[in-house]
């Protein structure tokens, strides 16, 4: 047997901060090296932080990057396990983003990454430089380049992110060289079903290469981004570990890398292409480490896990269902990112929102509770009421067409949750600003829409000036669906230092307050979901009548923003999902949203910042870049 133990470091960083975040990293080293880790894998610029976006341009900030990690060899040359950290590193006029391996307090060789991602919401190639096969450089005495490095326990490849997507990877020619264990650094955000992607995607690399996958992510929220942490060791396609999510801290495996090694030996299709690899292509070099590492004689073979075999999966049934463990992942990932936005930024004393009843700012608050939860660990009950009491406040400011339903709800569940609640009527400026408005107008009458628009406009204002006398953190509740029609006020119910569920649609929004009545039973849930879901700027409003049924709508965003279909194809596409509904009707609905989905994108782009947590959100600087001037000929529109 020749058996490692393999480690997992999830830290919580902040971008720039690179003191505070190797401190994090040599608190977490010195911890796994107690436990004889003998290779610990961090995350993705763990020490500047992710995305770092242009601050890389400043020279200073990846100078510091490299004075940190100088610190961080020193401060653990002592310790005999192999760390892999994720930095920043310039050699000329070129910039990595790099995997540093460190060892015995020397930092061996940096790798950089290859597959620079420029989608969605990364942006890497517009400063970083590839890393290439048969790259090597000298990094200021140290090399950079396409490296193996060979210890006293085997063979060790490392890599960055996004080259473990790629399955014509460098994780191919480096196993083919001799890598056994291959670490893969990442800074991998959040996004709805990426878990199981991301364990399909790592069997598949440690199957196909037959190979011992060790991966590491980033957690904590960064402005719009949220990283789940977690992590994943497999070997050569058997899953070995899975990292707890969603909080800072390591974990830790122990595999046999003879098994690595007899599963090469068996795999005649893999040493088939390794014979044509080596007729082709030059092997990776390798650097030979001579110190010792960590001590692996008290390892203990890996036992499968409780209730399992090794022929046989656990015989336990899952807690929760596929959907409710999705859900619950987005609960969390909003929250930490919240979390992480108040206490990173440091500008804040307080959270606030405006609460209307209603379903939006209902799970709104839902979130902020658990995100001030969360940055109060240890505290519960009457400890945490009173912390909600001073940290959480809501406001209810009704007009004539608020209902006394949307009132007792907002009530009852600031109450459940310990909130501070007050009542402010907004009657009085409602009319003052309706007859300031129609004196501009030299007497004609204002609009219904101009009316509703007021309603939502004193609003905002009221919990602008609010936050900038209380220092608090004002959130916006819109929602997806909404916003991407443009059922929103610009200066209104679009404002806000942050919006938290912006990038999800109205029926997750839904399906998500379902859940949580589920999990929490607070009664304020139920008292929300009893009313009909409108803006109340307008006498018996219902969102649905005015736009059209909310499923339809999040299928017509779909279907448009993700799937890419022109309008007339998202009219052929709808009868397929929804037979029961007449094709005119359907026809209708398409054409309404195509037109106003292509009119609303001004009002997007004054929308504050939101969290990204699906694989489509309208951010038009983050994920879904679209003109604002733009016309639809081309879909056969105006």
């Amino acid at each position: 047997m020749r058996l490692v133990k393999l480690g997992i470091a999830n830290v919580d960083t902040t971008v720039g901060a690179v003191r505070s975040n190797v401190d994090a990293c040599l608190e977490l080293a010195r911890a796994m090296a107690g436990e004889e880790v003998t290779v610990a894998v961090f995350p993705e610029q763990v020490v500047g932080g992710y995305a770092a976006e242009d601050l890389v341009q400043w020279r200073g900030f990846v100078e510091t990057q490299r004075a940190e990690l100088d610190r961080f060899a020193d401060a653990t040359k002592a310790l005999r396990t192999v760390f892999v950290l994720g930095l920043a590193v310039g050699v000329g006029g070129d910039l990595f983003n790099a995997a540093a391996v460190v060892h015995g307090g020397k930092i061996l060789a940096f790798v950089p990454k290859e597959k620079l991602p420029t989608y969605n919401v990364f942006y890497e190639a517009r400063t970083f430089s590839r890393g290439v096969a048969g790259l090597a450089l000298d990094a200021g005495g140290v090399p950079l380049g396409d490296y193996l490095f060979s210890f006293d326990f085997g063979v060790l490849a490392v890599e960055v992110c996004e080259d473990i997507w790629s399955p014509d990877g460098p994780m191919r020619r480096r196993s083919y060289s001799g890598a056994e264990v291959v670490c893969n650094i990442s800074a991998s955000p959040f996004r709805t079903g990426i878990v199981s992607t991301r364990r399909e995607m790592i069997a598949t690399r440690a199957s196909d290469n037959q190979a011992t996958v060790v991966y590491a992510n980033l957690v904590g929220g960064n402005d719009g981004l949220v990283f789940d942490g977690g992590g994943i060791v497999n070997q050569n396609g058997r899953p070995m570990l899975e990292a707890p999510r969603f909080r800072a801290g390591f974990s830790a495996a122990v595999v046999d890398l003879d098994r690595t090694s007899r599963c090469r030996r068996e795999a005649t299709t893999w040493r088939s292409d390794l014979e044509a690899f080596r007729s082709t292509e030059r092997p990776v070099p390798t650097i030979a480490v001579a110190g010792p590492t960590a001590d692996r004689t008290g390892l203990r073979y890996p036992a499968p896990p409780p209730g399992s075999s090794f022929f046989l999966p656990s015989a336990s049934v899952p807690s929760i269902s596929a959907r409710d463990e999705v859900l619950d992942d987005l609960y969390d990932a909003l929250a930490l990112g919240l979390a992480d936005y108040y206490r990173k930024t440091g500008a804040f004393t307080c959270v606030g929102l405006a609460l209307s009843g209603g379903r939006d700012s209902l799970l709104t608050l839902l979130i902020a509770w658990h995100a001030i939860a969360l940055m109060n660990p240890g505290k519960s009950g009457d400890a945490l009421r009173e912390i909600m009491a001073e940290r959480l406040h809501t406001f209810y400011m009704p007009t004539r067409f608020s209902s006394s339903g949307t009132q007792a709800a907002a009530e009852r569940i600031a109450a459940d949750l310990g909130a501070s609640f007050k009542i402010l009527p907004i009657e009085d400026a409602f009319v003052r600003e309706n007859d300031a408005t129609r004196a501009m107008l030299g007497g004609a009458e204002t609009t219904e829409l101009t009316r509703q628009n007021i309603q939502a406009r004193i609003r905002g204002q009221r919990m602008w000036n609010w936050s900038n006398t209380s220092g608090a953190l004002f959130l916006q509740t819109g929602n997806m669906s909404e916003k991407s029609l443009g059922y929103t006020t610009v200066g209104g119910d679009l404002e806000g230092a942050i919006s938290i569920i912006a990038n999800l649609p109205k029926t997750v929004v839904i399906a998500l307050l379902e859940r949580l009545r589920t999990r929490f039973a607070f009664p304020g849930i139920d008292a929300t979901l009893a009313t009909t879901a409108g803006p109340e700027l307008a006498a018996n409003q219902s969102g649905e009548a005015e736009l059209m049924p909310f499923e339809i709508l999040d299928a017509c965003l779909y279907l448009y923003g993700a799937e890419k279909l022109a309008p007339d194809e998202l009219a052929e596409a709808l009868p397929s999902v929804f037979p029961e509904v007449d094709r005119a009707v359907l026809q209708g609905h398409a054409d309404r949203f195509a037109r106003l989905f292509t009119r609303s994108i001004y009002k997007w782009v004054q929308a504050p910042l939101s969290l990204h947590v699906g694989s489509l959100d309208l951010d038009r600087e983050r994920a879904l870049q679209l003109p604002v001037v733009q016309k639809s000929e081309w879909s056969g529109g105006k």
